[in-house]
Formats: structure tokens, C-alpha cells, sequence
């Protein structure tokens, strides 16, 4: 929990390091495309499940949520609120990613009011930096939230340099759901030494691309993002709750 990307090299590493689940959730892709992703990549030795790190509010005022078990489609772009609201109807796991990271993240004062809608923090996280990482454990500390670890791998030499152990077999979609919204118990593990401190460096300089290249490409370049509620795959469901 979880990748950014998925082929057949991120496979073959996950399998390497030991890896028996793997959580794919690309940014601005849809459901379906993850879905169908995920099965194509999934086998005997590894399964992939289906993810979304959906982008909740504007660019000025972002929230990162993770949701594991969605049945149906959820954009990017709609309120916190409007996407609290649709994870509890489809029955998904609510994960938070990179908590106090940056501009994009939930920080101590919204986990703990919405603690009670907050299945799992993330406590460790391959692209943060170490002083994140210790805020994030302590912020699922207070909170006395369950924890998970992740690569958050954008780049293919990071899958594997973190994860979560559960004390409990996890052979299907439905069984990671469970084990997340159960608070089965759990290790969270990564790896150290100087090359993981490379992937970690490698990692959080790739939020310069994101938040530069790839932003103005995203904003003028590409046109309507296929995860904004706009597009036509959404059928106005979320108009309501759509914040531009």
C-alpha cells in the first residue's frame, strides 16, 4: 500500500522483496482502467488490488484520501465531505496517505475530528522525509488510529522499501477491506541503509516534477482530467459535491 505504477518490472520486483500484495492507485486514473489493470497483473504469487488516491478540494486546498474497495467510480476535485459520504455508501476502507505532508494532506486537526470515518494512517511513508514520518506516527498515536506502511512508489526502484504486515491471511480484496476496517493487528516495516535513503531522496525530488511539469501538463496541456466530475463518465452524479 500502495504504487503509482504497475508493469511487468514492478511485478517482478515486488515478488523479490517478498511482496504478496500489492495496492495499485495511479493518480487521475479511473476505476475501471485500475481495476482492469490490476487483474491483468495479478497472479498466483501476487495479487494487485484496485485503489484510488482520490484529490479532494481545489489545487489552493487539497486532501489526499485512500480508498481499498470501491465498487463504483469516485473523481478526483469533490469536498472532503461530499467524499467521506461516498466511501461510507460503497463500504470502502478510508486509508490516509502522507498525513501532515506538504499541502496535500490531512493534518492533526482533521484526523482527529473525523477519526471516527478514519479507518487507517499512514505512519510510514518511502517518499517523506524522516521528521514526516515521526509526526505521522505520532498523529496516528494520539489518535490511537490503526497505522499501515507504503512504498507510495512513483518510481519502480521504490516498490518493496516499505509495507505493512497483518496478522492475518489476505487472499482477496475483500479480505485486505476487511483487515484495514477490522483493525486487524499489523507490523509496519521498511527497509534502511543508504540505498533506501536513495529511494527516499529519489522519491520526494519527484514532487517537483509533480507539482511542476506535471501540474501545468495536467492543467493546460491534457484537457479535463478523466477523474474530474465533469467528464462525461460521471454522468453529473457528482455535481453536487463538485468543488470547480
Amino acid at each position: 500500500m500502495h504504487v503509482k505504477m504497475l508493469d511487468g518490472r514492478v511485478v517482478e520486483r515486488a515478488k523479490a522483496r517478498g511482496i504478496d500484495v500489492l495496492v495499485y492507485a495511479p493518480h487521475f486514473t479511473r476505476l475501471p482502467e485500475i481495476r482492469e489493470q490490476a487483474e491483468r497483473h495479478s497472479d498466483d504469487e501476487l495479487l494487485v488490488v484496485p485503489g484510488r488516491e482520490i484529490f479532494t478540494g481545489n489545487w489552493q486546498n487539497r486532501r489526499h484520501l485512500l480508498a481499498v474497495g470501491l465498487s463504483d467510480p469516485v473523481p478526483d476535485f469533490i469536498s472532503f465531505e461530499g467524499a467521506l459520504s461516498e466511501l461510507a455508501d460503497q463500504g470502502a476502507a478510508l486509508c490516509v496517505p502522507h498525513p501532515t505532508l506538504l499541502n496535500v494532506s490531512l493534518g492533526r486537526p482533521e484526523i482527529r475530528a473525523y477519526a471516527d470515518h478514519i479507518d487507517a494512517v499512514e505512519s510510514y511513508n518511502a517518499k517523506s522525509l524522516p521528521h514526516v514520518n515521526e509526526r505521522a506516527k505520532r498523529v496516528a498515536e494520539e489518535t490511537g488510529l490503526s497505522t499501515f506502511g507504503s512504498s507510495y512508489a512513483h518510481l519502480r526502484g521504490t516498490v518493496g522499501e516499505a509495507w505493512t504486515e497483518f496478522d492475518t491471511a489476505i487472499e482477496s480484496e475483500a479480505d485486505l477491506v476487511e483487515a484495514l476496517v477490522s483493525s486487524v493487528d499489523r507490523q509496519v516495516v521498511h527497509r534502511s541503509g543508504p540505498r533506501h535513503r536513495f529511494w527516499n531522496l529519489a522519491e520526494f525530488a519527484h514532487l517537483g516534477y509533480e507539482n511542476s511539469w506535471g501540474k501545468i501538463d495536467r492543467l493546460f496541456l491534457s484537457g479535463t482530467e478523466p477523474t474530474h466530475p465533469d467528464h462525461i463518465a460521471y454522468d453529473g452524479r457528482f455535481d453536487d459535491v463538485s468543488v470547480y
